[in-house]
């Protein structure tokens, strides 16, 4: 009888190295680029489109200037250097006015100021942006508003400090009526006590301070000289910070059973929606004081402030009111069957994951709302956009355009491309699609 055949292996192959086509550089291509021939030809395509951009856009700043005195100047050194005819950039002129498109016209001689502002900013996000921060410097970033309007308009510290007791004002009457009457009744009283503090209470105090106890106080510095990317970094960045909260509280406003805060938040979410930024703005600077008390001084700058805050909450609103209507109704329910009332459902359970979902649109408009803020220009204030009309206006620089507006172009793209990638980063370590 012969031998039975083995029909399976007594040991394992050795392992065997990709093929050098599937791997490496020449893999990447072949996956990413080469896969089938229709990718192909739009790689092609597509590397003979950047070929032809870059050959003709490339001079441009190859040949560019830095050191002239007007643009004139800069085309007569551009045509001895590289002959009649040549092209190049004119980038003397961001060289010469590259403070005043930082900081409009402030004093040059008190710039350490909103430097000094711009990087507590940072330190006051920080917490607020990264879970790695300690906790403990939220309240720095609590502080940071009074002490970024301190350094940037001067004046006396105590007329930030007058502003914040209000909140305590706010507090103990909060306080002292729901002890009394609970319901609304109690958070209507502190708006009206916070309200009646600012108005009529915190001016005369924040003065009588700052008379008393003077060392506190830094030179004044009026909002007509204001501008610059220091100007839309201030309306930007607190239009960001105070309408998120706003927002929330307007779309559970909308979401309410309550007839009357239903009733209102819907007003003025539609209204604020349906009037462009432009109407507002000029609202904020000619007929905002109008409403104020009798012999009111409302600063321009806090009046733009205001008006953006408001449309971007409109907005947001909208924003987290889709991802309160996205989670399923199970969630609702099972915060009431542990026994949590509205308050703490909302702060624990439903929130938390309705703003997870609405992370890109919450992101996508503090993006819209950074770039509006180039509509300031309408009401005279001069942004970088505004000053660019003020430079050209200049003798010496007349006629030079893509320069000015390119160099603007690549500070907002900065800014801008950075809320996108940190909105990328928080989906990813929040994982909102898997969670």
């Amino acid at each position: 009888m012969a031998d039975p055949v083995a029909f399976h292996r007594t040991e394992i192959l050795p392992q065997l190295d990709p093929p050098a086509s599937e791997v490496g550089v020449i893999g990447w291509l072949r996956a990413n680029l080469f896969s089938s021939w229709v990718n192909t030809l739009l790689t092609v395509l597509s590397f003979a489109a950047i070929f032809w951009l870059v050959a003709h856009i490339w001079p441009f700043f190859a040949h560019s200037v830095w050191n002239a005195n007007s643009y004139a100047e800069c085309r007569q050194i551009v045509a001895q250097t590289w002959g009649e005819g040549a092209s190049g950039a004119c980038l003397a002129v961001i060289r010469e006015r590259f403070n005043q498109f930082m900081f409009g016209f402030y004093p040059a001689d008190l710039y350490w100021r909103p430097i000094l502002a711009l990087v507590l900013m940072f330190v006051a996000l920080a917490p607020i942006l990264f879970a790695s921060v300690p906790r403990s410097l939220l309240w720095f970033s609590v502080l940071f508003p009074g002490v970024a309007q301190w350094l940037l308009w001067g004046g006396s510290l105590f007329f930030a400090i007058a502003i914040y007791l209000g909140f305590v004002a706010a507090y103990v009457a909060w306080r002292v009526v729901s002890r009394v009457s609970p319901g609304l009744l109690a958070p209507l009283a502190g708006a009206v006590a916070l309200l009646v503090w600012w108005f009529f209470i915190a001016g005369p105090l924040g003065g009588a301070l700052g008379r008393a106890l003077p060392f506190l106080t830094l030179t004044p510095v009026p909002s007509r000289l204001f501008g610059g990317f220091m100007l839309s970094i201030t309306i930007g960045v607190t239009g960001i910070a105070f309408s998120l909260p706003l927002g929330v509280l307007l779309a559970l406003g909308r979401r309410s059973d309550l007839f009357l805060v239903k009733t209102i938040c819907v007003g003025f979410i539609e209204f604020i929606r349906g009037v462009p930024l432009i109407a507002l703005l000029l609202v904020a600077s000619f007929l905002l004081n109008i409403f104020m008390p009798p012999g009111t001084n409302f600063d321009i700058i806090m009046r733009v402030i205001i008006m953006v805050t408001l449309f971007a909450a409109a907005y947001i609103a909208e924003v987290i009111r889709g991802g309160l209507a996205a989670l399923p109704r199970g969630q609702y329910e099972g915060a009431d069957a542990m026994g949590l009332n509205y308050w703490q459902s909302m702060q624990l359970v439903i929130l938390p994951q309705a703003l997870k979902i609405s992370i890109p649109g919450i992101v996508n408009t503090f993006i819209g709302l950074f770039k509006d803020t180039t509509l300031v220009a309408i009401i005279g204030l001069l942004d970088p956009v505004g000053l660019i009309s003020s430079i050209r206006a200049n003798a010496a620089w007349n006629g030079i355009v893509w320069e000015l507006y390119g160099f603007v172009a690549v500070l907002f793209f900065v800014c801008c491309y950075g809320m996108s990638q940190y909105s990328q980063h928080l989906e990813r370590r929040l994982r909102t699609d898997r969670r």
